[in-house]
């Protein structure tokens, strides 16, 4: 259970003796990269794609779009984790998102958010801040602001998941100060509430809840503007960003069903401050799912058969089809949150939009090494411009764009090869690295990433789990919720 209560003494001796470990396991690492860490570098030298973006100021109430830099050394070693031995047996935790500052790494525990000071071994009970929430955490957003600030929603009631989906909290990651909350209406759909879902725009915190959307003001929380679905239509979620789109569900005429068979979909790009309809895209019948990598420019992710997202459509600023994406019957993997209980529209974690590009990782290459690639795409007209390969025995996959450049994570498959966080220039094909590392066994599972959120932020990358289980047995045993990785030369 998530308690406050101290460690046992046998218990803290374990923990110090599993961090002398770690330390010796470090300084193994860092010589180990300084070896190997040369054959890893590439230069891809194909032709040049895109011309690079106007880089775009931001102020503190814009979303954050964090343009990260190669520190002073590529050695990457363990600078944050989040553990705990207080799980009872068969007891099941879920820890719904996961955000990062300079100062903070948060995340979300049942009906509480946990602030914990970066640079060190926290536990359950070492917070630097807890927020407890009106009740159990059921919706939230990736998005973070310039100055830090998010937003995540909550049940009515403490530990009832039945209760309803109705609270919305905008706070401050590093102060853990509840900047305003709001209860906002509920919707029915066969017999059970209409999943809600929030977002970050600029100055803007928006909410969809089934029968419609609403907005408040970041600062004062005041009610922006509020909005009914149209007719035979729900809103079933909102993306942020750099612009604000929301996704209506719509029943086919003739139709009773709320079977995928009789819905289309409709996007709408809505001006955040006042909710007015700039343009709306009637996605084309037979799509079982429409996701939201990036609102601007306007990308969707659709999924029109059994093998996942099937294509990636580029939308113009007047919400016309651009180009169409084919991902090959999977071949290409687009990654989106599919979670029934938490909408969270634009969470595409392994699609990365920029540079006039869309990045998707390829599937598994079948073969003597395990190998995978990514691919850009360009957004005018589908074609593909870069190819980047992961090399063997790794996989390399999309995280999100630093400015004009992609930041991808290239993770070590035969556990000898360090893993790696690495920027690749969309222009030239040229390969940064940024860090090379590797994980303890006790923290592998934190790198599946279709189970575990992926933050990179002021030079750190951090891997935290969506939920965690207790031991098999009677006998307590560490549970890892989160591993940061910074660089060696930050420690001195």
């Amino acid at each position: 259970m998530y308690t406050q209560s101290a460690l046992s003494a046998d218990g803290r001796r374990k923990k110090r003796r599993r961090n002398q470990l770690l330390g010796l396991a470090a300084i193994v690492v860092v010589a180990v990269l300084a070896v190997v860490g040369v054959v890893l570098l590439r230069d891809d030298s194909a032709p040049a794609g895109n011309d690079k973006p106007q880089s775009v100021a931001q102020g503190r109430l814009d979303v954050r779009e964090t343009v990260e830099k190669k520190p002073a050394s590529t050695t990457g070693v363990m600078d944050f984790r989040f553990s705990t031995d207080g799980l009872a047996p068969g007891e099941h935790e879920d820890l719904p998102g996961m955000w990062a500052t300079d100062k903070i790494l948060a995340k979300g525990v049942k009906n509480t958010l946990a602030g914990l000071r970066i640079g060190t071994d926290a536990s359950p009970g070492d917070e630097a801040w807890k927020l407890r929430l009106s009740g159990l955490i059921c919706g939230y957003t990736r998005h973070v602001t310039v100055d830090g600030r998010t937003a995540v929603l909550s049940r009515s009631r403490a530990n009832d998941e039945t209760a309803p989906c109705d609270h919305l909290t905008f706070v401050d990651l590093d102060s853990g100060q509840k900047i305003w909350e709001h209860q906002f209406a509920v919707s029915q759909i066969g017999g059970g509430q209409d999943t809600p879902s929030v977002t970050l725009a600029h100055a803007t915190v928006a909410v969809s809840w089934g029968g419609g959307a609403e907005a408040y003001d970041m600062d004062s929380g005041k009610l922006l503007w509020r909005s009914k679905a149209p007719d035979r239509c729900r809103d079933t979620g909102v993306a942020g960003g750099r612009a604000l789109l929301d996704r209506l569900s719509c029943a086919n005429p003739g139709t009773n069903s709320t079977s995928w068979e009789s819905v289309t979909y409709k996007v709408r790009e809505l001006d955040p401050r006042t909710g007015r309809v700039a343009w709306t895209y009637a996605v084309a019948p037979g799509v079982r799912d429409v996701r939201v990598p990036s609102t601007d420019p306007a990308v969707l992710a659709t999924a029109a058969g059994e093998t996942g997202y099937t294509e990636l459509l580029s939308l113009d600023a007047h919400g016309k089809v651009r180009a169409t994406i084919r991902l090959q019957s999977g071949t290409y993997v687009g990654e989106c949150s599919d979670e029934v209980d938490l909408v969270v529209l634009d969470d595409c974690p392994t699609i990365a939009v920029g540079a006039g590009q869309a990045f998707v990782r390829s599937k598994e290459a079948e073969g003597l090494h395990t190998s995978n690639w990514i691919i850009g795409f360009d957004l005018a007209t589908g074609n593909t411009v870069k190819k980047y390969e992961s090399g063997p025995n790794a996989l390399l996959y999309p995280i999100r764009m630093s400015g004009d450049q992609l930041l991808a994570l290239r993770l070590g498959q035969d556990h000898i090869s360090p893993s790696a966080l690495v920027s690749l220039d969309p222009r030239t094909g040229a390969e940064t690295p940024y860090l090379y590392f590797s994980v303890a066994s006790e923290a592998e599972a934190l790198t599946v990433l279709d189970a575990s959120d992926v933050v990179v932020q002021n030079g750190r990358l951090f891997f935290g789990s969506h939920s965690v289980d207790g031991p098999s047995g009677k006998q307590k045993q560490w549970t890892w919720m989160v591993l940061g990785i910074g660089s060696l030369a930050a420690k001195h």
